[in-house]
This record gives structure tokens, C-alpha cells and sequence, in this order.
């Protein structure tokens, strides 16, 4: 499809129409339907969970929540493992009204605080196991009330006591322009934030994936493993709400775990896999594939992370599958790109989704290159997001005026309309698929006493992806296993430190702007060296 505007690259595919309705009621009208047809499995357990069973406890967890005294426009937090559970709460959130946020749940206590005071959450929803460590987030935070997964404890609410409530379900008005979740993403840079996405931007976006992603044959028997976290754009919207729309069945794992992955894969006859590079790298080199029958998967979609295309082919070649790739962002509500079936080019992210449009422009002029040469990435379509919450200066440098999404990314497009992610203008590294932005780790590292600077860039890891290091500037002698350890203490494990080198000087700009690609550089010479 030709654009009048020569800048602007169309998806080959029109535009598709997105009911006028909110998330929880499309998916529950579907559930509806299929009946006692199979919707969720947990893993390691073979609980299950049918689509009429998905329908009806969505209604009551809506009707249990409006009984707490929860409100149309009030937020809870989701801080838990993937269990059959964690779908059902996000939705019946929705379906009150509410608007959802997740956490990861080995989130520090720092960085769970501070998403719960930023999105103002009233409610937490988490696991027994987790259900200390929570609560004292919540009190520090200023108080919210717990909904815990299994036997309740002082004042928490139990889970099943939401899913025994019998008063009426929250009879809301149609609203797909109202906020329905609140992601948290570092963006092209800086701090984690709040991503406003609607109910509207996600069932577009789900419709545009499925309109492209789904095989001729269509869904019935297919089988997905549900094994990215749920708490991240990619694993709730993706893979869980994509499978839900679609009528396959979800089987959930709370964590990767090599045996209870593969297992789960030759148990349940897993025919779809959601990834990120470092399980295909799993799949193709660890021993243990061997010892199971993964013969039924027929297609693996991998993101979040640039995929190397011979990667690509050897893990296809060994799995006997289809392996393709898609390009998204939490600001896309999931995905600007992905593969059809049929039309799969290595090394690829596959061509543009219904509906969305794409530019590429050089970042330092702005201006748009030509096809086939590479820049940074913009797209626009009805799945992206609305803006940052509570970050204005951030939203006004990724979202221009006329609709067009900054995404970060280098890359490019060939003339069939099929994009290649080369490199990523933004600073963010990617460990495992996970976003880890150096600001932080470096506005943490600022906090000890013995660093007088630091910069933390990527480097690139072959089990991760790419692994934090740090360069320090030191104020005195300074132990580097020791800080390493001093930071592991306060972040997620994703984020630990790789390695700490020290130096006597953090290569800047006059205007005292930290010059990453000269460090990865210097760090690249120094490895050679070692």
C-alpha cells in the first residue's frame, strides 16, 4: 500500500476495525462461548481452568474488589509469579473499572516502594511466599490493602474470598478510551516509568497481532507455554492475552527452570513458544534438550532483545520448527512488527501490523533516510500509548506532536516492507530480554561513599544478552567484589553488576555527558587484552 507521504512506510496489510469496548468484555464474550473448552493450565501443577470457569471468576474477582470498597479509576499492583491466578486478577481489575499495574516480583524493596507511591496503588495483589516482604513495601509506601494468594494473614484479604463474593458484578458504562494499565518501562532512557495504555490501544493491538500472526489452519488444539513473566508487556499482553483471545490454552510456569521447561514443553504438547534470545541460545546448546520430545512445538516467536540471524536458523534447524521474530515496545502496548506465516526472512522482525506506520529518520538531523538505510525507528498506529504517567518531560521528548513514537531502536527497512533491528540509539541494556537502564544503577552507584563517578554501559553476554558493567571513578581504595555486592543487595538480580572496573577517568563531553560508545570501546580493547 502506497503512502502519499513518500517518508511514511505502510504496513502491507489494512487497517482492521477494534470494537468499541473494553478489554475484560471482549475476552469475557469470548470465554463465553468455548465453554468448558480448556483456557489455562498451571505447569507444574495440571490445575486447570476452562474458558467458562475464566469468564465467571473474572465477574467475581470484579464483584469481590467492588466489595473492598475498590473504585472505578483506582490502581492495584500486581507482584506475583505467573499462576493461573494473575490473568484472572488483571482482568477483573479491568472489568472494575480499575487500572493495573505489575511489578516484578524480586523487585528490591526501593523499587517496588517507589512504583507503588508513583501509581498510587490502593491494592496489592501478591503470594503467600511474598506476602511479608510486600507488606512491609506496602506500609513504608503509605498503606494498601492485600489480596494474597492462599491462607490470609492479619488484615489481608484471601484471593478465594474475592472468587466467593456473591453481590453483584461493577455495572460500568463502555469506556475504551479509559486507562487500563500502567506498565513500567525506562523508555528511550532514564528512570522507569509508567506507561498509559488504554483499553483501546491493547485490544488494537492484540487484533493487529492476531490479524497477523495466526497460522491459515486457525488456533483449535494449538497449546502455548506460558513462561515470560506476566508482569512485562511481552508476557501479559503478548502471549497471555494474545492466547486468551485467540481460544488456546495457556500453560502457565512461574519461573524458567530448565527441567520444568522442557518438561512442561513434552507434557502438555506445547506447540507455541513466546522467547527471548537467551532460551533459543538455551534450546540450541544445552544438554538437557536432548533427553525430552520437543516435536510438537511448530512455531517459536522470539523479541525483546536483538536476535542474531544464525541463531535464528541453527535453533530452527535443530527444533524443526518455524522460528520468527517480531519488534515491539511496552509504548506499542507489544508490538509495531512481527512475521506472517508464509513470509518469514531471516534475520528479520517482520513487516509492519495492520494499521501501523512507520518512519525512519536520522537522529541527528530528523530527517527521514532513505529506504534501506538505516536510522532511528518511529512508528504510529492505534496501539501506542497515551504518554508517561507522571513524567511530562519524557513523554514530550518520545511522542511527537503529530502521533509518531520514538522507539529508540536503529534499524531499517527493505523494499518489501521488512524491517532489521541493527543497534539501539537508547542507552538501555538489555539483560535476558529485561530493560536495565544505566541512570539508575548509576544514580545508585553516586550513593556510595567510596565512588567519586561512574557509568554503567552493556556488554555483551552470551548466556544475557548483555551484562551491567560499571566503571568507577574511585574516591578511595575501593573493593570492586564489594560493591558488586553492595549494589546486589539493593536491585533486582537482573540488574546486578557483571563487573566492576575501576579507572581513573569516565570518558565525557564538554557539557559532561557521558560518552557510552567510547567506553564500550575501551571496554571491548580491554577484554581483548585480558
Amino acid at each position: 500500500m502506497a503512502s502519499l507521504d513518500s517518508r511514511i512506510i505502510e504496513s502491507p496489510s489494512p487497517a482492521i476495525d477494534v470494537p468499541a469496548t473494553t478489554l475484560p468484555r471482549y475476552i469475557r464474550a469470548l470465554a463465553s462461548e468455548r465453554g468448558h473448552q480448556l483456557a489455562i493450565i498451571e505447569g507444574h501443577t495440571g490445575r486447570r481452568l476452562s474458558y467458562a470457569e475464566l469468564d465467571l471468576q473474572i465477574g467475581r474477582v470484579a464483584a469481590g474488589l467492588k466489595a473492598l470498597g475498590f473504585e472505578p479509576g483506582d490502581t492495584l499492583l500486581m507482584v506475583a509469579p505467573n499462576l493461573p491466578e494473575w490473568p484472572v486478577m488483571a482482568l477483573g481489575v479491568l472489568a472494575a473499572g480499575g487500572v493495573m499495574s505489575a511489578a516484578n516480583p524480586a523487585s528490591s524493596t526501593e523499587e517496588l516502594a517507589r512504583q507503588m507511591r508513583d501509581v498510587g496503588a490502593r491494592f496489592v495483589f501478591t503470594t503467600g511466599n511474598l506476602r511479608q516482604s510486600v507488606r512491609a513495601v506496602a506500609q513504608a509506601a503509605g498503606g494498601a490493602t492485600l489480596i494474597v494468594v492462599g491462607s490470609p494473614d492479619g488484615n489481608d484479604v484471601s484471593y478465594d474470598a474475592l472468587l466467593a463474593c456473591n453481590g453483584p458484578e461493577p455495572q460500568l458504562p463502555e469506556a475504551p478510551d479509559a486507562l487500563a494499565a500502567l506498565p513500567y518501562s525506562s523508555g528511550t532512557t532514564g528512570m522507569p516509568k509508567g506507561v498509559r495504555l488504554t483499553h483501546r490501544t491493547i485490544l488494537a493491538n492484540l487484533l493487529q497481532h492476531i490479524a497477523q500472526w495466526t497460522e491459515p489452519e486457525g488456533t483449535r488444539g494449538r497449546c502455548v507455554l506460558g513462561c515470560l513473566p506476566m508482569y512485562h508487556v511481552y508476557g501479559f499482553s503478548v502471549l497471555t492475552l494474545t492466547t486468551l483471545v485467540e481460544g488456546r490454552a495457556l500453560v502457565t510456569l512461574p519461573r524458567f527452570e530448565p527441567e520444568m521447561f522442557l518438561k512442561a514443553i513434552q507434557d502438555f504438547r506445547i506447540t507455541h513458544l513466546w522467547v527471548v534470545p537467551p532460551l533459543l541460545r538455551f534450546l540450541l546448546q544445552h544438554p538437557l534438550v536432548a533427553d525430552y520430545d520437543l516435536s510438537s512445538i511448530k512455531r517459536i516467536g522470539c523479541g525483546a532483545a536483538p536476535l542474531d540471524r544464525d541463531l535464528e536458523k541453527r535453533v530452527a534447524d535443530r527444533m524443526g520448527c518455524v522460528v520468527v521474530q517480531g519488534f515491539g515496545m511496552t509504548e506499542s502496548s507489544g508490538v509495531i512488527t512481527s512475521t506472517r506465516p508464509g513470509h518469514e526472512r531471516a534475520g528479520s522482525s517482520g513487516q509492519l501490523l495492520p494499521g501501523t506506520q512507520a518512519r525512519v529518520v536520522d537522529p541527528a538531523t530528523l530527517s527521514d533516510v532513505p529506504r534501506g538505510s538505516a536510522g532511528e525507528i518511529w512508528f504510529r498506529g492505534p496501539q501506542a500509548f497515551l504518554g508517561y504517567h507522571n513524567a511530562p518531560e519524557a513523554t514530550a521528548t518520545t511522542l511527537t506532536s503529530d502521533g509518531w513514537v520514538r522507539t529508540g531502536d536503529i534499524g531499517y527497512f527493505d523494499d518489501a516492507g521488512y524491517l532489521y533491528v541493527t543497534d539501539r540509539l537508547k542507552e538501555l541494556i538489555k539483560v535476558k530480554g529485561f530493560q536495565v537502564a544505566p541512570s539508575e544503577l548509576e544514580a545508585l552507584l553516586y550513593t556510595h561513599p567510596d565512588v567519586a563517578d561512574a557509568a554503567v554501559i552493556g556488554r555483551a553476554d552470551e548466556r544475557c544478552g548483555e551484562a551491567p558493567v560499571a566503571y568507577i571513578v574511585p574516591r578511595r581504595a575501593l573493593d570492586p567484589d564489594g560493591l558488586k555486592e553492595w549494589v546486589a543487595q539493593r536491585v533486582s538480580a537482573y540488574k546486578h553488576l557483571a563487573d566492576v572496573v575501576v579507572c581513573p577517568a569516565i570518558p565525557k563531553t564538554a557539557s559532561g555527558k557521558i560518552l557510552r560508545r567510547d567506553l564500550r570501546s575501551m571496554d571491548a580493547q580491554r577484554k581483548e587484552k585480558a
